[in-house]
């Protein structure tokens, strides 16, 4: 069975970036789709399928009547963050549509945690200057966000396709008009003046990580198929303390960046400190800091992980409800007041080239949320940026995105007839094992020839499935991030070259699109 839809705008992910986009565009009288691989928001004890679920510490933001804040310190820190990178044109105003993007999440439902004086809490995190992140739940904020967009979906005129998998772009002369979908043994297309890539990241290019399941690089590998431009993909971050369970594979429990910002130690397994004269911010420093700090201590005792000294952090299982549970839930415990935690992949830094209103190179087609690569993050993400910029961003190219000429049905390409598309698809196991060893903390030339020579040569296979599409998605994803690894000869923030340990004096982002089965580069963004 196949289905066309028609709207004016159609949404790829239903996390934070694109449930905003989706509700901002409904509310201007725009018909919408939003294609989610899970649904919107799962049952209690389902995996969900974005990674703004399991986003724990909170949203970065300037409050306008915060003293010791501003929106100038709060760029000082992303700049610094970003390891020369980040673009400052791009991220102020990002940052300064923060508070009038709270107020509307806060109106659709959101609520914050606050204190007996009715004003907000806040806690600080590793690389800012002053306590700025609004939290929810404790440790819920990811949570307690994609409830109350799921809530204000259910109720708006807009139409969710669940467990929908995008599986092609569809272009009519260069320009974007809609999407091809499966959902279970249906396939459809939808023909929309404007699609929105607000798909994640690509954690399950690693073995282990805390994105879900869905985290398959889908908005990067179909972007790329479709002609866009990407960049900064060789900057993957790593956050530092994600939980380590002996053996375990895929999504691990991620330990909130704010347990030691509120007071959580980092220390191996003799005891001593990690971050101890490794930087000024000690275990505050930024993600790409620490996790090297833990990785060297991890190698200097023999140990396979650090522990995080959560004795110092008061009331800790009311403060962290989330990291708690999933201790437990991993067979786990917090009664020795100490957590084992290793590196783990986290979120992607890079993506698909947007300007500040989310358009790609490609006419008609918007990114936004951890698959868009807007100049904010640059070599290394700031700690709870990203639901910021997923709120931001998402209300920017739903307004800009009105502006996009009306698409007729009869040009939009019908959906597949019998037979499926048939892509290159590394094994998934093999691929992750590949990644995790010599594309992750510490990279080298050799390393990477030999994952980019495995990734090349992956077998055709006929995508016939959900899994046939992640994998195709995964190695094709993979590949670019291997390519613009092996271009950056250089070591800039979360990324590493043992053999080039330096860092450039002038940091050069680099974008490539996908041309013929090969990457090309394209000139410097900016």
């Amino acid at each position: 069975m196949s289905e066309m839809i028609r709207s004016d705008l159609v949404v790829v992910g239903a996390g934070v970036a694109g449930l905003t986009a989706a509700l901002v565009a409904a509310s201007g009288g725009r018909s919408v789709t939003v294609l989610t691989k899970g649904r919107a928001c799962e049952p209690s004890g389902v995996e969900h399928s974005t990674s703004t679920f399991y986003a724990q510490g909170g949203i970065a933001v300037v409050e306008p009547d915060n003293p010791e804040d501003s929106v100038a310190l709060h760029l000082a820190d992303t700049l610094a963050a970003g390891a020369g990178l980040t673009d400052a044109l791009a991220t102020e105003p990002i940052l300064a549509d923060g508070w009038e993007a709270i107020a509307q999440l806060i109106d659709w439902g959101a609520e914050f945690d606050a204190g007996p004086d009715g004003r907000f809490l806040r806690t600080r995190e590793g690389g800012h200057s002053v306590r700025r992140i609004l939290h929810a739940g404790g440790d819920a904020t990811g949570a307690r966000v994609q409830q109350a967009l799921a809530a204000a979906i259910a109720a708006a005129p807009i139409r969710v396709l669940d467990h929908a998998v995008a599986t092609r772009l569809l272009t009519v002369d260069g320009r974007a008009v809609g999407v091809e979908y499966v959902r279970g043994a249906d396939r459809g297309t939808v023909a929309a003046s404007a699609v929105l890539l607000a798909t994640g990241g690509l954690g399950h290019v690693y073995s282990a990580t805390t994105n879900p399941s869905g985290s398959t690089g889908d908005g990067i590998a179909l972007a790329l198929r479709a002609g866009a431009e990407v960049a900064d993909l060789e900057f993957v971050q790593f956050h530092p303390t994600m939980l380590y369970v002996p053996g375990a594979r895929g999504r691990r429990t991620l330990v909130s960046e704010a347990v030691r910002g509120e007071g959580g130690v980092l220390v191996d397994v003799d005891g001593r400190s990690v971050t101890d004269g490794v930087h000024p911010l000690g275990d505050l420093a930024p993600r790409d800091v620490v996790a090297r700090a833990v990785t060297a201590a991890m190698r200097r005792t023999g140990a396979p992980h650090v522990w995080l000294d959560i004795s110092p952090v008061s009331d800790f299982e009311r403060r962290f409800p989330t990291v708690t549970a999933g201790v437990r839930a991993s067979g786990l415990g917090i009664d020795a007041h100490r957590l084992p935690v290793v590196p783990g992949a986290h979120y992607l830094c890079g993506g698909v080239v947007t300007d500040g209103d989310g358009r790609t190179s490609v006419p008609g087609l918007y990114a936004a949320g951890e698959s868009a690569r807007t100049g904010l993050h640059g070599a290394n993400r700031l700690a709870s940026n990203s639901l910021l910029e997923g709120l931001v961003m998402g209300r920017a190219t739903a307004r800009a995105s009105a502006s996009e000429p009306a698409v007729a049905l009869v040009a939009v390409p019908t959906p597949d007839t019998p037979g499926q598309a048939v892509l290159p698809a590394c094994d998934r196991t093999l691929l992750q094992d590949a990644m995790s060893a010599e594309v992750a903390l510490d990279r080298t030339a050799a390393g990477l020839a030999e994952v980019a020579a495995l990734l090349e040569t992956a077998p055709p296979r006929a995508v016939a499935t959900v899994a046939d599409i992640e994998d195709a998605n995964l190695t094709l994803t993979a590949r670019a991030v291997v390519a613009a690894a092996q271009a950056r000869e250089e070591s800039r923030g979360c990324h590493y070259r043992a053999d080039f340990p330096q860092t450039d004096e002038v940091g050069v982002p680099r974008r490539i699109r996908y041309a013929d089965g090969q990457f090309v580069a394209a000139v410097p963004v900016g």
